[in-house]
């Protein structure tokens, strides 16, 4: 038999042929079988955080309902990569292009690490999933103070709040209260909670604004009196405190809890979280372990809402950072 060099015979380039077929054939159903049946392995949950923070709580007490309503036909790791604010852990997740097996929380930080310019990933490197959970604030004073509704601090030339760090929610409420009532609020920076909750009841500064968790154990203690709460209308667990919208001031923010994932994740994949976590989020044992426990209050997005909501709040801390002086 005559051969042609550097030619294959018709019937092994055949065989040949067929068998890279059968191998693109056999990939296409294995990638189609891996989709339709998402999740086929572990799950990971990245907190950029220690252990013990509002981070590593919330996403270790979802991987503890998730288990209790065997939500999830596999297991929902929670893996802890703390570092610079935050961005060791984001940046992490944001590399994991495509990849559909890994979660991370969303925290302060998530907007504001990126805008110091300590980041080179902001919340636009994330696909938004959900929501689940909400900390609103509460403008608290001590007990003995002579505000005793929100009409004496409209009244008041100028005032002082405490917060932990330079930039946070509660400076961020403190400028938007500034603004709307011409109101002169200074923020004093503390290291921790519990310092400015020292202050406040010692009468070193004129009020703070706290999550519920931080200050309506102290409210129903008599020692702090709430005078209004950030949400648009008022929270059941405080209904006889007005909100700064009732009140007639656009003054409204709270700290969402929510989760996201990498860009470019399958949409099956985020359509199977949102089911998850709004199954969590709608259960007793949510309410038991996170809500009540936290004195959370519950607030459910889907994927495109609170990705609306995740670019309004990096605009407003942009804004704030801006009016700080902290970045041009």
């Amino acid at each position: 038999m005559t051969r042609v060099r550097g030619l294959l015979p018709a019937a092994v380039l055949g065989a040949a042929v067929l068998g890279a077929a059968a191998l693109a054939a056999a990939a296409c159903a294995r990638t189609a079988n891996e989709t339709a049946s998402y999740p086929s392995r572990d799950v990971t949950m990245i907190v950029p955080f220690g252990a013990g923070g509002g981070s590593d709580v919330l996403s270790r007490t979802i991987a503890g309902v998730i288990g209790e309503l065997k939500a999830l036909p596999v297991t929902l790791l929670i893996e802890n990569r703390p570092g610079s604010s935050g961005a060791v852990g984001y940046t992490y997740v944001a590399q994991q292009t495509g990849n559909p097996y890994t979660l991370a929380t969303v925290s302060v930080s998530f907007f504001t690490t990126p805008l110091l310019g300590a980041s080179e990933v902001t919340y636009r490197d994330f696909t938004p999933v959900a929501a689940i959970a909400m900390s609103p604030y509460i403008m608290a004073v001590r007990a003995a103070s002579p505000i005793r509704t929100f009409e004496d601090i409209r009244k008041s030339r100028r005032l002082t709040t405490g917060t932990v760090g330079v930039v946070s929610d509660p400076v961020l409420l403190a400028r938007m209260l500034q603004k709307a009532t011409g109101v002169t609020v200074d923020t004093v920076p503390f290291d921790g909670e519990g310092e400015v909750m020292t202050a406040v009841l010692g009468g070193h500064v004129d009020f703070m604004l706290g999550n519920p968790g931080e200050v309506i154990a102290q409210i129903e203690a008599g020692t702090m009196r709430a005078v209004a709460v950030s949400t648009a209308s008022r929270l059941p667990s405080l209904p006889d405190t007005p909100s700064f919208t009732e009140l007639g001031y656009p003054i409204e923010h709270v700290q969402l809890r929510g989760i996201v994932m990498p860009r470019g994740v399958p949409a099956d994949a985020i359509a199977f979280w949102e089911k998850a976590l709004q199954t969590v989020a709608e259960s007793d044992a949510w309410k038991r372990g996170y809500l009540d426990r936290f004195r959370e209050e519950p607030r459910y997005l889907g994927s495109k809402e609170f990705g609306t909501v995740l670019e309004s709040t990096s605009r407003l801390y942009t804004q704030l950072m801006t009016e700080l002086g902290l970045i041009k």
